[in-house]
């Protein structure tokens, strides 16, 4: 009897602690204010035009047949198109076996760069599909690039 009065009391006060806890009006949020946050995309659709906008010349190349163990790179053109500076954060990449290089300066809006990539077909056999992932300050913030190859080993080049 006295162990299940026990557990009676424990129930009572694990619940009471639980609802209280769980009962804070505001206390403690963390939510951000509405006004600090800023996404230019509206309900009609429109965009904030004080934005930078990243633009490539093209978003996919091919390397063609390569031989294995060939390093190979290609320069991915684009220009800042929107009316405020470009500021490009990080590149990365869906294997260790491509590389890319970015500007870290920020980009004035009509000014052009490059992000280089850099790929090595050592231990690698067959067709090859990587993709290169570009976050900005530009909207939407992700840009996608890709690149392809078929590696081959040296013999089967002529085929």
């Amino acid at each position: 009897m006295k162990h299940l009065q026990y557990t009676l009391v424990l129930l009572v006060i694990s619940f009471s602690l639980l609802s209280l806890s769980c009962n804070r009006s505001g206390e403690g949020n963390n939510q951000l204010p509405s006004d600090i946050v800023n996404n230019p995309n509206t309900a009609s659709g429109d965009k904030d035009s004080e934005m930078p906008a990243i633009e490539f010349e093209n978003d996919f190349y091919d390397f063609g047949k390569l031989i294995q163990g060939e390093k190979v790179a290609y320069s991915f053109k684009f220009k800042n198109t929107g009316s405020t500076n470009l500021i490009i954060t990080r590149v990365s990449t869906s294997c260790g076996c491509t590389v890319g290089d970015f500007p870290t300066v920020p980009i004035k809006p009509g000014q052009s760069n490059k992000i280089e990539v850099k790929f090595d077909s050592e231990n690698r056999r067959g067709f090859q599909n990587k993709t290169i992932t570009v976050l900005s300050n530009a909207q939407p913030s992700t840009s996608l690039l890709r690149i392809k190859a078929q590696v081959v080993l040296p013999e089967e080049m002529n085929q």
